[in-house]
């Protein structure tokens, strides 16, 4: 089964997000200053369905 985190991650640095701090459990918040956006983004993505969600609720245009 594909892990998307490592992806995941890369695509909100390239969009201007970047790491803020650990959430509960192994989830971390990552926030785009500028556009006020926070997104929380689990240690292991299993699913391309939440991996997408993840994009989406980050306003990033992008599907695996």
């Amino acid at each position: 089964m594909a892990e998307y985190e490592k992806k995941v991650r890369e695509i909100l640095s390239q969009n201007g997000f970047a790491f803020h701090h650990h959430g509960k459990g192994d989830h971390d918040i990552w926030i785009n200053g500028p556009l006020s956006i926070k997104v929380t983004v689990d240690g292991k993505i299993k699913s391309r369905h939440m991996a997408n969600q993840i994009m989406k609720e980050a306003g990033i245009h992008y599907h695996f």
